[in-house]
Formats: structure tokens, sequence, C-alpha cells
């Protein structure tokens, strides 16, 4: 792999140990203010699918010849703007965000930022980097196998998430 490639890779990993981390402390607290947690059982799927899909990348991208991967301009900018709309959503919700389903009985719905237009845009960006993160090493089955594994899971994190959010008043 090209050295940006590492870098890159490295970058991901990291940001997304620091989300984790930034989920615990926010999931401390929102327990702490009588948080009630929907639909843990499905939580272990989502987090097997963002290791395998670390893991697919790099064993699609290790097993191609030796020929060096220039950076892609146009999907290196698509993934920006997945990153400024990941962090949008993430200081939007501010102490509410998480990666697991955690509501606040009787706190409002937040309907600013991203959420002023899309009800889950937090889904989408995740849909657009499981399939442009791959491209951007060349690890193409990655990029066509994860969106859709991620899509199948949203079919039920979506009704359980809306399920909470009903029962949250």
């Amino acid at each position: 792999m090209a050295v940006w490639m590492w870098g890159l890779i490295l970058f991901i990993i990291t940001q997304r140990l620091v989300e984790i981390k930034i989920a615990n402390s926010n999931e401390k607290w929102m327990m702490a203010k009588g948080g009630v947690k929907i639909g843990e059982e499905h939580y272990k799927w989502f987090v097997l699918l963002h290791c395998l899909f670390f893991l697919s990348i790099m064993l699609e991208v290790g097993f191609q010849s030796d020929q060096a991967h220039s950076l892609n301009v146009y999907l290196f900018s698509i993934f920006i703007a997945a990153q400024l709309g990941r962090v949008w959503c993430i200081t939007t919700l501010g102490r509410f965000w998480n990666t697991k389903i955690i509501v606040l009985p009787r706190v409002a719905l937040i309907k600013k930022g991203p959420y002023k237009y899309v009800k889950h845009p937090n889904y989408i960006i995740v849909a657009i980097e499981l399939f442009v993160i791959p491209l951007l090493f060349g690890a193409y089955i990655t990029s066509v196998i994860f969106p859709i594994l991620h899509l199948l899971l949203l079919r039920i994190r979506i009704p359980s998430e809306e399920k909470a959010l009903a029962i949250r008043s």
C-alpha cells in the first residue's frame, strides 16, 4: 500500500476510536440523566460490520498487484465532504450523539443542523463512506458489499430508532 493509503486508513481508524470514546462518554451522561437503551441486540452487528470493513479493504488491497495507486482527488473530495457532514451531525446532537440508540424521556427531538433537512443524516454519510473509502484504495469488491450490508442492517436499526424516538415523550 502507498504511504498516503496507510495515512488515510490510520486517520479513519483513529477517528472512529475517538468517536467511540465520545459515544461512551455521552452514553454515561445520558444514562445518568435517565436514558433508556433500545435495540441493543443488533448493535454488535454494526460493530462487526465496521471492523470487517477495514479488514476487507486491507485484504483486498493486499491481494492486488504492486501497482501504485494515486490519490483520486474527486473521490477524496467526496470523502472530505462526508467527514464534514459527520462532524456536523455529531456537533449538532452534542451530548445526545451516540452509536447506540439511547433516548432521554421528555427531551425534545433535535431538528436543527442536518436534522432539519433529513431524519437520519448520519446513516446517509456512513453509506457514502462505505462506498467511497474502498474506492479510494481500489477495493472495488468492498465498495459494493459493505454498503449493501449496511443497508440491510439499517432495515433493523431505523425502525428501532423510530420506536425509541416515539416513546421518548
